[in-house]
């Protein structure tokens, strides 16, 4: 009866030790919201332009991805920021050219920094 009121305990409390645990370091969720604010302050960056070249771009969020780097503890996330961009140009005889183009930009998470650094 003993050994079983032990073994009872025993199973109970490892079973709280592994629930309570909680995972060294950021989640995929958690980092998330940096990357997508970077996104945002690189669109903002892009679209200023001098209004007497008359060239305007528009920078469109196609996509922000996080995946996770297993193993790698120094960057444990790497990330991905993907643009729609699309420049209009007005010629001198008023004719307006548009071009259209995609671009992304790869980042690492640092842990140490706690930030996204661009990668090539």
């Amino acid at each position: 009866m003993k050994t079983t009121r032990s073994l009872a305990a025993l199973a109970v409390t490892l079973a709280l030790l592994s629930c309570s645990k909680k995972p060294s370091g950021p989640t995929r969720e958690e980092v998330l919201p940096a990357l997508q604010q970077e996104a945002q302050t690189m669109k903002t960056e892009a679209e200023k332009m001098d209004p007497k070249l008359q060239v305007t771009n528009t920078w469109t969020i196609a996509g922000v991805e996080v995946q996770e780097q297993a193993g790698n503890k120094a960057e444990p996330f790497k990330g991905t920021i993907r643009f729609d961009i699309e420049t209009r140009t007005k010629e001198w005889d008023g004719t307006v050219l548009a071009d259209k183009k995609q671009k992304s930009f790869n980042y690492a998470y640092v842990a140490k920094t706690k930030k996204w650094m661009m990668r090539p």
